[in-house]
């Protein structure tokens, strides 16, 4: 991968109802060169949208992956990974890091609503499954759309200088944290 070529790391800090989200524009040489800001709400159905306005408020032809720490944040405020590639554009890979059976029956726990839990759960089911990836001596769980998964892997390594953590997703996470601090 070319040092030039460029990600947008998402990732999340919750603080009380809001989730407040910080996207971080990394080169592969790990240069950062861009971060924007946004929210979406706890429980709620919008972490598609407010991902997608990240992209939208950016407004760089320059970015060639978009990277998404999880799948659910927000207390599982699913994320439509397809929405998100045909509204951006951008080959989205979603990176969890700890192994897990799925989120079907937390789903199914954390809401009482039989029709939000039938909503979050179409949304989840949608979304392709999970594939472990070893990066350095670290395993992390990708979900790819818009790109195979094989090179989804390829990114994922090319973006880890150390540990697991994708550096996009690193800074993102610092920013998104430092974000819901001040708020």
């Amino acid at each position: 991968m070319k040092r030039g070529t460029r990600a947008l790391g998402v990732a999340e800090s919750t603080r009380d109802t809001n989730s407040y989200l910080a996207g971080a524009v990394v080169r592969a040489s790990r240069v950062v060169d861009g971060v924007v800001f946004g929210q979406c709400t706890v429980g709620s159905d919008d972490a598609t949208d407010a991902v997608c306005g990240l992209v939208d408020r950016l407004d760089r032809e320059d970015i060639q992956y978009l990277l998404l720490a999880g799948i659910a944040p927000a207390w599982f405020n699913v994320i439509d990974l397809h929405t998100v590639v045909d509204r951006t554009g951008l080959p989205t890979i979603s990176v969890s890091f700890e192994e897990s059976p799925g989120l079907g029956d937390a789903i199914r726990e954390a809401f009482e609503d039989p029709a939000v839990v039938e909503d979050r759960l179409a949304t989840y089911r949608a979304q392709p499954d999970r594939r472990a990836v070893t990066v350095s001596d670290e395993t992390v769980y990708v979900r790819a759309v818009g790109i195979d998964q094989a090179a989804a892997a390829d990114v994922v390594r090319a973006y880890t200088p150390e540990g697991g953590r994708p550096e996009p997703l690193r800074v993102a996470r610092l920013a998104a944290r430092a974000h819901a601090d001040a708020s």
